[in-house]
């Protein structure tokens, strides 16, 4: 296997980012010489948080409870700030201060004095993961939660902690306008705009900031925000976190009179409808490019703010996706070639992987990102195998830092995964998809040539849904000049709960549904077999299930048809299906 495309990539983009970091290095220093620390005159409102608060968390943290992405510790009357934080995002949340709505939501003199203390020991004490503290992503979420739940912190503060306060804002204002002017990672630009602006229009004394930030704002809103309203990393949950903290922020520029830039308004109405295209009837989102387990509150809530009541994008060409409806069925496809590199660290091999539904059951699904889990399991949950579409010879159709290959993983490798992250190298470059309807039923082709170029193959998909939902027709068609001893596994992972058992010698698999509604997978000219999987993405943490998985040989059979067929509503074997039994 030649690696040697991957490997003159992986240097270019080394040299990229040690160019950046040289000149991040320069504008710091002179910054720290020539920049002097704003300093807001009085804060004169707060924002509202749409994030949702449990008020029982509050006496968690009071009893010195800290839990935060599935890990915990107990301080035992120490500092939390003190303990080595037991992993990367326990710590972001920690040192992002977005629990302080909990306290908030609390409503009593003990959970403010607890606030004002956490904040005042987090300021005045060395302690803590300062790397972490100071990543500029978390310096942008801590910068919002102050601002935010300035109320809970200084309610009953004296005058001494209230300009101390002002002092610590204006320190954050100056790191974040640091951090931009250093070369900051796009994604860490737009957040720390968002906080920027945040500060600016909270803050009496920072309007030369705002107009700045406002700026800021607008070009990465345009840059990051497509034009189909999905986000440039291609990650449902990053336009989820956007829209919590972009709608906040659009009322104030009109609680403030001031003029709301355009790019804002234009992103935020592009942005809902496109999170109702990856929404299924069970009210969780499509799991691709690093998308985990759904917060159904939050989501309705969000929602809630959809002043058009938008419908779903059924075609999202930029992003990459496509979604097709019929009766009480949902399909949505992953049709996109990989995000940029700067915006790639959660992104999934997943080209032609698809999730499938049947009102609030889902019936096909990828594994999905664990909230939290070591880094084998993340880069596994990142895999083509790890997703419903098709893999050659048990490789992934992107190639990222971290990946196997012992190049990848010494020298040059190791030192982006510690500057940039695990991001995708190579991938499939030329991904095309188009949609058409024969005989009232919707037709959507797509392929990709990600696996070309080690295997000479192109993967082709074909899917039909029926009108009233009740029949997903399939082919997958590998075609190109790949050797004949190249193997390829499709693979369709069930959702959790959903019991399957193979019959007709694995020409066929039945599947029941939580809600006994039952359904008949079927595939020519192989045999089909069902193996364990796993789902990464519950909200109680990784599930057993089971995947269908159909093996070829490209080169003696090219191509496979399979289908999912409604069979009744209540499982009943002996019930004849509502499908016509010769279509396949």
């Amino acid at each position: 296997m030649d690696f040697g495309p991957d490997r003159w990539r992986l240097y270019r983009l080394a040299l990229s980012e040690a160019g950046r970091g040289m000149r991040g290095a320069t504008v710091w220093s002179l910054s720290k010489v020539f920049t002097r620390t704003p300093q807001p005159v009085r804060l004169l409102f707060a924002p509202q948080d749409l994030r949702t608060a449990d008020p029982t968390i509050a006496t968690d943290i009071y009893s010195g409870f800290f839990a935060f992405a599935g890990r915990a510790i107990t301080t035992s009357g120490r500092s939390p700030f003190a303990f080595a934080p037991p992993s990367r995002a326990w710590a972001e949340a920690l040192y992002g201060f977005g629990w302080l709505r909990h306290l908030r939501a609390a409503g009593t003199a003990l959970a403010q004095a607890n606030a004002r203390s956490l904040v005042d020991e987090f300021v005045s004490s060395k302690l803590g993961d300062r790397k972490t503290a100071c990543d500029t992503q978390v310096i942008a979420r801590r910068l919002m939660s102050f601002i935010s739940q300035s109320p809970l912190i200084l309610e009953g503060a004296d005058h001494a902690f209230y300009q101390r306060f002002l002092r610590l804002i204006g320190q954050h204002v100056r790191e974040l306008e640091r951090h931009v002017r250093s070369g900051a990672l796009p994604q860490q630009q737009l957040m720390a705009a968002i906080a920027l602006c945040y500060a600016g229009l909270c803050c009496e004394g920072l309007e030369r900031h705002l107009r700045r930030a406002s700026r800021l704002l607008a070009r990465e809103l345009e840059r990051q925000i497509l034009a189909d309203g999905g986000h440039a990393s291609r990650n449902p949950r990053i336009l989820v976190e956007l829209l919590f903290d972009l709608l906040p922020l659009r009322q104030m520029f009109a609680s403030r009179e001031v003029d709301t830039p355009g790019a804002l308004l234009n992103a935020i109405d592009r942005m809902l409808p496109m999170v109702r295209m990856f929404r299924h009837g069970d009210g969780t989102l499509s799991h691709f490019n690093g998308m985990g387990v759904t917060a159904a509150d939050h989501l309705a809530t969000l929602l809630t703010y959809d002043d058009m009541r938008s419908q779903p994008i059924q075609h999202a060409p930029h992003s990459g996706y496509e979604r097709m409806e019929a009766g009480r069925s949902l399909l949505v496809m992953d049709v996109g070639a990989p995000p940029p590199t700067p915006l790639s660290t959660e992104a999934g091999a997943g080209c032609l992987s698809f999730e499938f539904s049947s009102g609030s059951q889902r019936i096909v699904v990828n594994c999905g990102t664990p909230r939290i889990a070591g880094d084998a399991i993340i880069q596994a949950s990142r895999s083509t195998a790890a997703h419903s579409t098709a893999s050659i010879s048990d490789v992934s159709s992107c190639q990222m830092v971290g990946d196997r290959g012992t190049w990848l993983n010494r020298r040059i490798g190791r030192w982006l995964l510690g500057r940039i992250g695990p991001v995708v190298i190579s991938g499939p470059e030329r991904v095309t998809s188009e949609r058409s309807e024969r005989e009232h039923a919707q037709v959507l082709t797509a392929s990709h040539d990600g696996y070309r170029p080690r295997f000479g193959l192109t993967h082709e998909r074909r899917l039909q849904l029926a009108p009233k939902g009740n029949l997903l027709e399939g082919e997958d068609v590998f075609w190109g000049e790949g050797a004949a001893t190249t193997e390829a596994v499709i693979r369709f992972h069930l959702a959790p709960g959903v019991r399957a058992s193979r019959a007709q010698g694995g020409r066929v698999v039945m599947l029941v549904l939580p809600n006994q509604e039952a359904w008949q997978f079927s595939a020519l000219p192989v045999e089909a077999s069902v193996e364990d999987s796993v789902f990464l993405a519950a909200p109680d943490g990784m599930r057993r299930t089971e995947q269908i998985v159909l093996g070829i040989r490209p080169g003696e059979t090219p191509s496979v048809r399979w289908r999912f067929e409604r069979l009744a509503r209540t499982f009943n074997p002996g019930q004849p299906s509502e499908a016509n039994s010769d279509l396949l």
